[in-house]
């Protein structure tokens, strides 16, 4: 890809971006004044949500974005960036796979892909000094008590056979 006279650095500034728990940097930028009580939900959420919530979010190597999961499925979109994202998911099967997210598609890469609700993920960027500044997009809405960060230890019990992957992106 080519240079960028937009860094990392410039879009964490710009934006006012902040340091996320899982890595990186995120800023909300819509919470939906609507709400979905709890009785109007699905079991697993046991409060009031809005309807959606987005974030930029920025990963910048060498860091990365640490196996975690949401009650909700996300959609991540590709804005802007000198890297595309591998975003690693282990689903509630037990099954790994990994799909490339940037703004090449003849590369294989797509301009936005979903995560479904319960399954670990975690982002890696695909260069050695790149970043990439994409979107998430949440609904119902994100809230942290729908978060969970995976313990490298709790992951390697359940998925052995992804050892490798889970020894890389989990903390």
């Amino acid at each position: 890809m080519k240079p960028l006279q937009f860094t990392a650095q410039y879009w964490i500034e710009h934006l006012d971006l902040q340091p996320h728990p899982e890595g990186g940097y995120f800023k909300e930028t819509y919470r939906c004044q609507e709400k979905l009580t709890a009785k109007n939900l699905p079991e697993r959420f046991k409060f009031d949500h809005c309807f959606s919530t987005a974030i930029y979010y920025l990963l910048d190597a060498p860091n990365f974005s640490a196996f975690h999961r949401i009650k909700q499925d996300e959609l991540w979109h590709y804005y802007f960036g000198n890297s595309s994202l591998t975003i690693h998911i282990i689903s509630k099967t037990g099954e790994y796979h990994k799909s490339n997210l940037g703004n090449q598609p003849e590369d294989g890469q797509s301009f936005q892909l979903q995560v479904k609700a319960g399954d670990w993920f975690a982002a890696s960027v695909d260069e050695i000094e790149g970043f990439a500044l994409v979107g998430c997009t949440v609904a119902p809405g994100f809230e942290f008590n729908d978060f969970e960060l995976a313990s490298k230890n709790q992951l390697l019990n359940q998925y052995p056979e992804h050892s490798e992957v889970i020894k890389r992106y989990s903390i």
